[in-house]
């Protein structure tokens, strides 16, 4: 411990420290305007998104009422031919009365 600590020296060693805390502030600034230009990349990037899926949505929806009104048309025509089924088994069921009827009359006609 030959060499003393004069006010100088001190002084010297404060001034680098000093110099020191200006090159991590230069930093920290950096740093921060690195972080700003982050936070705005990220919100555009979140109104991307959101655009994005807010047109997956309408195609979603789009192609749902599509699904819907073809759906509502095969309901229709399942239900059409249902009807025509029914119709048609009344008009077998008429025939055959009506056969049943003409063959008992000719039956009766011979006895």
């Amino acid at each position: 411990m030959t060499k003393s600590w004069t006010d100088e020296r001190l002084e010297e060693r404060f001034d680098a420290i000093d110099q020191r805390f200006d090159g991590v502030d230069r930093r920290l600034d950096r740093m921060d305007r690195r972080l700003d230009r982050m936070d705005v990349d990220i919100r555009e990037l979140r109104r991307e998104t959101n655009a994005r899926f807010n047109r997956v949505d309408e195609r979603f929806d789009k192609m749902s009422a599509e699904m819907k009104a073809g759906f509502a048309r095969v309901d229709e025509r399942f239900e059409a031919m249902h009807r025509l089924m029914i119709q048609g088994g009344i008009v077998i069921i008429a025939a055959l009365l009506g056969l049943v009827g003409t063959q008992l009359g000719l039956i009766v006609t011979q006895l």
